[in-house]
């Protein structure tokens, strides 16, 4: 019996009736050889004693183990559950399922097999090590749900210390999408990024990655307000990745609160909760883009959002122009997978951006700036962009 009385089959009857808990009964992956093992000489090659040739090669030649072992096409996913989707802080275990769902996601659009790593530790320098120790075994590093600011140093040591990609994706993901999007929906209202002035509404993870990524791309302005107003030269007792943001940002020197900031702004990008008055959207410039990511609930409702802007992106998939991150982490790692980098750089972010967006191709409209999730053709062409970039950067063992 369990402690509230009832019996497993009683616990089991509670969820039986909805269809999210019958996908996951059981976990969602499971390990399946590449091989059948149906006879003695089947055995001897695939254990003893016919491994021993490739481990023995291998360890003579340590680069053999990309073309002899499963480690060149496999991810980590990693989290220590400390910011799993809008949960928060729900710790290892209940982080599980999510990571596990996003290995499945690997495996569906980028043919890549990836395992799913939750630490009972919150600590960077354990997360760190441990990861260091467990990387002979992957292709790749992605990680995942991990709060702000120790996700910023979790990622800068691990790139450090590591010759393979890693990518913190609730920064980097989210950061090349939005731009993808941005570059869709300044070109469907008649604009360049440089002509655009964006109020940033976030200064965590997400909000740290899409300011640098849209500054990469030539942005015309950029603001950043966090809980307590706009970022600016006066503020104090910021952490060193909002102090950066102070240092970059708000050249015009905004010093009062969100709403202010976006009298007469083209983009507002949402990236923290909360809600924001309809009065606020109203007084934009014309033809305004608003990009509402909060999820389930969008800080800007739509339908209010749609009366006063030309293009209205959220992150739900119910709705038109899913900003969803599926449609660049897998083929990202696929690609830098494939053309055996080192790191996942800037430049190459720049470039999946570029796919992205260009997947839309001459369907362009208000209502379609970024492919759909389930869309195919995103992770090849992502990948195909990556891995080029990757190359042309000499970024490849």
């Amino acid at each position: 019996m369990s402690g509230n009385g009832r019996g497993d089959d009683d616990r089991t009857d509670r969820f039986a009736g909805d269809p999210a808990f019958a996908v996951h009964e059981g976990g969602k992956l499971s390990v399946v050889p590449t091989g059948r093992i149906e006879s003695i000489a089947d055995l001897s090659l695939t254990y003893t004693p016919g491994v021993a040739r490739v481990s023995s090669a291998i360890a003579a030649e340590p680069e053999l183990a990309r073309r002899f072992t499963w480690a060149s096409r496999v991810v980590a996913v990693v989290s220590d559950g400390t910011a799993v989707l809008g949960l928060g802080d729900i710790g290892p275990k209940a982080a599980l399922p999510v990571m596990e769902g996003k290995a499945c996601l690997f495996a569906e659009f980028a043919g890549l097999d990836a395992v799913p790593i939750v630490l009972s530790t919150t600590d960077v320098d354990a997360i760190v090590e441990t990861v260091v120790a467990i990387a002979p075994s992957f292709g790749g590093i992605n990680l995942e749900d991990i709060s702000a600011p120790r996700c910023f140093e979790i990622e800068a040591r691990l790139r450090e210390r590591l010759s393979i990609p890693v990518m913190h994706d609730d920064q980097h993901g989210t950061a090349i999408v939005v731009l993808a999007a941005l570059r869709n929906a300044a070109k469907v209202t008649g604009r360049t990024p440089g002509d655009l002035r964006v109020v940033v509404s976030g200064a965590g993870a997400a909000g740290v990655a899409c300011t640098k990524i849209l500054l990469e791309a030539g942005v015309g302005e950029l603001v950043v307000a966090d809980s307590r107003g706009v970022l600016h030269a006066g503020r104090s007792d910021l952490a060193a990745s909002k102090q950066w943001l102070v240092e970059n940002t708000n050249q015009s020197g905004h010093a009062g609160t969100m709403a202010d900031a976006l009298v007469g702004a083209d983009v507002y990008l949402g990236l923290s909760g909360g809600t924001v008055p309809e009065s606020a959207i109203a007084a934009m410039a014309d033809d305004s883009i608003v990009f509402s990511l909060a999820n389930p609930i969008p800080e800007v409702d739509p339908t209010m959002a749609a009366r006063h802007a030309a293009v209205v992106a959220t992150g739900r998939s119910d709705l038109p122009n899913q900003i969803n991150n599926v449609l660049a982490f897998p083929g990202v790692f696929r690609g830098a997978i494939d053309a055996g980098a080192t790191s996942i750089t800037e430049e190459m972010k720049l470039a999946a951006a570029a796919a992205i967006a260009d997947v839309v191709g001459d369907d362009l409209r208000p209502d379609y700036i970024v492919p759909s999730p389930l869309d195919r053709r995103v992770a090849t062409a992502v990948a195909e962009a990556v891995a080029a970039c990757a190359r042309e950067q000499h970024v490849t063992i």
